[in-house]
């Protein structure tokens, strides 16, 4: 196979609100949230009550299914508020920081000297476990597993996505540090653009591959597919970037550090920038980002196609490194589609004329909100998916397998290799309006309860 992997479908949605290579401030979080919604599938067994002290490092949760596995968290300070919703659920646990930023010492490691055992331990005790994730199902990774491979994006091609060359400049000593130390479990692949020149191609101990498409190019799951398929009962890890680097300051320092640069962007975005920020920071903290009301906001916490609606109230997520500022779409809007004339709109087709305004202006953006532009119609069969998702599957057949629970169809039709993000632009372009991605999560929540 050819080390460089040319993707013709996809599709790159011209939205304005591209953040400015600029760290413009340093938040200092007053609450951070810790969510067990940001691990699928866990099961939490809460280790500290409200009034408790808390080092950055220090345990608050634990997977039930294996109590060796620890969650912990990312700033130090008091925990304020244990929320719990129907039948006592665990929601949140709500860490008002200090401004000492105190950590548990975990020791400096040398990594060439641990073994993969050794490099499980110290990151289930760490907290830091939890940035490896498993295909199938996009689960926090089993440790008794043995994975084929463990995947790295180098690049996002996602709408607005944080740059990772930016947001990572001068952590390539610490990204070192994972990959010698994560080579120790299983082969490190790390996936490349092949149109630009990455400052990461010299790290040692990786498998490079290169790949050159629009979006969804850089999504993981699109480059395993490519690199290596899974199969049924084959399992494969993915980490993100940000959290290698978090790694290797881990197996470095000893200590835990989740701070990263977060892309604070998007069309409602005021000065689209950087911040440097840790996950589970509130969207109510960043004010200064969308001006003195909310409500005509949507805040969503990662990109503006697969991330999620966390309102006002809520809080980035574990894994994000984009925080993504929309304008509600609640405007109505006289004679829809039969209008043509709407150059303000992007179209995936030629529904507008928004093709001629390419070819006249092909560095337009558009300030695009959440309007569905139609509501939700009949399911009919066309060929409009494939031509979004670069992966050898049949998009239509295994949504519908999802809907209908045939669990043999879906593992026919290729549910072992996709995660709600994959099918995000299929969303996007649905004639139907159909909610694709709850679909497919429905689906692979289904293949976790039974296949389980």
């Amino acid at each position: 196979m050819s080390n460089k992997i040319q993707l013709k479908h996809g599709l790159d949605i011209p939205i304005s609100g591209m953040a400015d290579k600029v760290t413009k401030k340093v938040m200092i979080p007053g609450t951070v949230v810790i969510k067990p919604s940001d691990f699928r599938g866990l099961k939490a067994r809460l280790l500290v009550k409200e009034g408790d002290t808390v080092l950055a490092g220090s345990p608050v949760l634990a997977a039930k299914e294996n109590p060796d596995i620890l969650f912990t968290s990312p700033v130090s300070g008091v925990v304020t508020e244990v929320v719990r919703g129907e039948k006592r659920k665990l929601l949140e646990v709500r860490v008002k920081a200090d401004s000492q930023s105190k950590s548990v010492d975990f020791g400096a490691q040398k990594v060439e000297t641990l073994d993969a055992e050794a490099v499980k331990a110290l990151l289930m005790k760490s907290g830091l476990w939890a940035c490896l994730i498993q295909r199938p199902y996009g689960v926090v990774a089993d440790p008794q597993t043995a994975p084929k491979g463990i995947f790295v994006s180098a690049f996002a091609t996602a709408p607005l996505a944080a740059d990772v060359e930016f947001a990572l400049k001068g952590q390539e000593h610490a990204i070192q540090a994972a990959v010698t130390a994560l080579g120790k479990i299983a082969p490190v692949h790390m996936s490349f653009n092949a149109k630009v020149k990455s400052a990461f191609e010299r790290i040692q101990g990786i498998n490079a591959h290169y790949f050159e498409g629009p979006h969804p190019a850089g999504n993981v799951g699109v480059q395993i597919h490519h690199i290596s398929p899974i199969q049924k009962g084959q399992t494969a890890w993915t980490v993100t970037m940000h959290e290698l680097a978090a790694i290797g300051k881990l197996l470095l320092t000893g200590k835990v550090d989740l701070s990263r640069k977060v892309a604070v962007c998007g069309p409602m975005a005021i000065e689209p920038c950087y911040i440097e920020a840790v996950p589970g920071i509130r969207m109510d903290e960043l004010k200064a980002f969308y001006g003195t009301t909310g409500e005509q906001v949507r805040f969503v916490s990662g990109d503006c196609l697969s991330g999620e609606n966390v309102t006002i109230s809520g809080a980035t997520g574990f894994h994000a490194n984009q925080i993504t500022l929309l304008k509600e779409g609640n405007e109505y809007e006289a004679f829809g589609w039969a209008n043509p004339f709407r150059f303000k709109l992007f179209s995936s087709s030629h529904t507008y004329f928004h093709w001629l305004l390419k070819w006249l202006c092909p560095e337009k953006k558009y300030d695009l909100d959440t309007n569905l532009h139609g509501g939700e119609r009949a399911f009919v069969v066309s060929d409009v998916y494939g031509k979004v998702l670069p992966m050898n599957l049949f998009p239509v057949y295994l949504v519908k397998a999802c809907l209908a629970g045939e669990i043999e169809k879906m593992e026919k039709f290729g549910i072992y290799e996709v995660l709600e993000e994959d099918f995000a632009l299929c969303e996007y372009v649905c004639p139907s309006k159909i909610d694709i991605q709850s679909i497919i999560s429905s689906g692979i929540d289904l293949m976790i309860k039974e296949m389980a």
